[in-house]
């Protein structure tokens, strides 16, 4: 949703380093970040990567103004010549990122910035987080899709979305991971994402009787009609007055797309009551619609029982992600230039999980027979010879290893920023939309599973784990 300038969108500690890195001179050192996540969420076995376009929207308008340096000035607790450095800001670095769409794993660096000292903290907040929050609603729609077993999903959040621009920028990364369409007016305007709805159950009350309110609907919108049946009683009101309205209102003029839908009770059981009626009456083609805090558990659930539901309507599970509503990504230092050498660096903590992994680095993932079968890390300038065998190892327990013998190798970070200046060609939201399902496509069943998914592999090189290891028992 980033159209403008979020200079002020940071976190007040970037702002005083960036003082103080400017006090002690270390504003023009070259650094080395790494964004990435740690944990997958609702215990999944992968993530969806989001967020890219409005994170290149972000560098590009990222200046101080006039108003942002007052402000600043009012605070008292920064340089005067700090804040006219800050007049003339302007991101001049690299940016490396995965592709939006990429199906990611913990700890392999989704984005790398290599920029001035300064540059590179100041993004920080906001690059975590635009990627925790569409990553998130990305990853769950995955979700959901999956379950969906190809049955349409909808998003219609934005109701319970935590603001507004957590519902657009929702809407965006759901329909990234296959969601068909949503309710949000101004995501269809911003990003085409396709909006669409039906009635809400005022629309019913306000009649005289439900039948009423159906044949009026049915008569202002013939040709996306769907009637709310539960107001009063689905299969005793609803349904019947439906089918009334059909018959009388739709059939006549040859409508095509018309439906029903529920929002409340049990759900498998009224829509197979439903689809009986419905087939009696000879409307076949009548689909039915569901919603209610519906998730990718519920629709499983709902499908293996055999529910005939055609659509699926997902609000709040959806959009704030409520089963797990925290992505994690962080941003770490993980090396600084001196004298032009890259020097690596490392945080180490008493949570073995909270060990960053040094130095600037490329990622790759290994396909053989155009299935996904782990991603390597390695330093920035290793080189791999795909014609011989390649083995890699897990980083933890270094004695289980894979050898692959017939694969291929696929860089997964691409130049965004070079020298402060957009290189990288933005698809479309659609583009985007594809490759995440061609993504997709890419993984075993075993990994997309909900429960006690298979694990996949992010390894290391060997020169890259010897640094990593080197550095833990040095410090």
């Amino acid at each position: 949703m980033t159209s403008t300038n979020y200079a002020l969108l940071t976190d007040l500690y970037e702002l005083t380093m960036a003082n103080g890195y400017f006090l002690e001179n270390k504003k023009d050192q070259i650094v080395y970040f790494d964004l990435y996540f740690r944990k997958i969420p609702d215990s999944g076995g992968y993530a969806v990567f989001a967020g890219l376009e409005e994170i290149i929207n972000y560098i590009e308008n990222l200046k101080f103004t006039e108003e942002d340096i007052a402000f600043l000035e009012s605070k008292n607790i920064f340089d005067k010549k700090f804040l006219d450095y800050l007049k003339d800001f302007k991101f001049t670095g690299n940016i490396y990122a995965f592709k939006e769409g990429t199906v990611m794993f913990p700890n392999e660096p989704i984005i790398i910035v290599k920029a001035k000292l300064i540059e590179a903290q100041i993004i920080e907040t906001f690059l975590l987080q635009t990627v925790n929050h569409q990553s998130l609603i990305a990853t769950k729609a995955a979700r959901i899709n999956y379950a969906a077993k190809g049955k349409t999903i909808l998003e219609m959040g934005a109701r319970r979305a935590h603001g507004a621009s957590s519902s657009v920028n929702g809407a965006r990364a759901a329909y990234i991971s296959g969601v068909s369409g949503t309710s949000n007016v101004l995501a269809d305007k911003m990003f085409k994402v396709p909006s669409g709805g039906t009635m809400a159950h005022s629309w019913v009350q306000i009649f005289e009787n439900e039948y009423e309110a159906f044949k009026a609907y049915a008569k202002h919108y013939p040709n996306n009609t769907t009637f709310l049946v539960d107001t009063y009683d689905t299969l005793k009101s609803g349904v019947p007055n439906a089918i009334k309205a059909i018959k009388e209102i739709l059939l006549p003029i040859n409508a095509k797309n018309y439906a029903i839908r529920i929002d409340s009770g049990d759900l498998t059981y009224l829509s197979k009551e439903a689809r009986k009626a419905l087939d009696l009456a000879g409307l076949k083609d009548c689909k039915i619609v569901v919603s209610n805090s519906l998730d990718e558990r519920l629709i499983n659930t709902l499908l293996n029982q055999g529910a005939p539901i055609d659509i699926f309507g997902v609000g709040e599970r959806l959009i704030t992600a409520k089963s797990d509503p925290v992505f994690g990504s962080v941003y770490k230092l993980v090396a600084a230039e001196k004298d032009g050498i890259i020097i690596p660096k490392i945080k180490i903590s008493d949570n073995p999980e909270k060990i960053t992994t040094p130095h600037y680095k490329s990622v790759y993932r290994i396909y053989s027979d155009n299935k996904a079968e782990s991603d390597l890390i390695t330093l920035e300038d290793e080189s791999i010879d795909t014609s011989k065998p390649l083995t890699v190892f897990d980083p933890h327990f270094p004695w289980k290893t894979k050898t692959f013998t017939n694969y291929k190798l696929k860089n997964l970070l691409e130049p965004i920023f070079i020298n402060g200046d957009l290189v990288y060609q933005k698809p479309s939201l659609l583009e985007v939309r594809d490759y995440a399902k061609t993504e997709l496509t890419c993984f075993w069943d075993e990994i997309k599973r909900f429960d006690n998914p298979h694990k996949y592999y992010v390894d290391l090189s060997k020169k890259l784990w010897d640094i990593k290891q080197n550095l833990i028992t040095t410090k």
